[in-house]
């Protein structure tokens, strides 16, 4: 997350500064919205919650700039200027399957989702929302043959949650 490997959009495949670093190249300095969001999903797992909000607003921020609003399979690593897009990586895919993928990956990490079928328990760890999203709606979560909706909601630095639709016996928990 240091400004040599976060460019402002995402975390690059090498850092600045490193011997082959180009944030032109393909594999050594382009910023892959897959290989973040799995950065991401790994970061929540040790409780670095700061690290993932700041890789999901990067990466959602960047599909802003993008005509349909999507991230392509990847883009150059040069880093974040004002009032400036990413800089398009020339022969990127988009739409590309991986890269489609990544958003919903960035609400798990953020969110922190488990489920117990067993015991019929939805978990949402420490869950944690960027600063522009506000309200966050989870529809026909599935466990254990029932059916959740649960609204997150962001106030400050917390997030509170309810459910707002419940079809069977599977209840919330929430873990800090």
């Amino acid at each position: 997350m240091s400004r040599e490997g976060f460019s402002g959009w995402g975390i690059r495949t090498l850092a600045q500064g490193q011997p082959r670093y180009n944030p032109m190249s393909y594999h050594n300095g382009s910023v892959w919205p897959h290989d973040n969001a799995l950065i991401a999903m790994g970061l929540a797992r040790y409780g670095h919650r700061d690290a993932v909000l700041k890789i999901f607003q990067g990466q959602i921020e960047a599909a802003l700039y993008d005509e349909f609003r999507r991230l392509p399979e990847l883009f150059c690593g040069f880093s974040r200027r004002r009032k400036r897009g990413p800089t398009s990586y020339p022969v990127a895919c988009s739409p590309q399957a991986w890269a489609a993928a990544a958003p919903f990956a960035l609400v798990a990490a953020a969110t922190g989702p488990d489920s117990s079928h067993r015991e019929g328990i939805v978990r949402l760890a420490n869950p944690a929302l960027p600063k522009f999203l506000a309200d966050l709606l989870l529809c026909d979560v599935t466990v254990a043959g029932s059916r959740l909706d649960l609204r997150l909601s962001r106030s400050g630095d917390d997030v509170t949650t309810a459910v707002t639709r419940r079809e069977g016996k599977a209840s919330l928990v929430i873990v800090k």
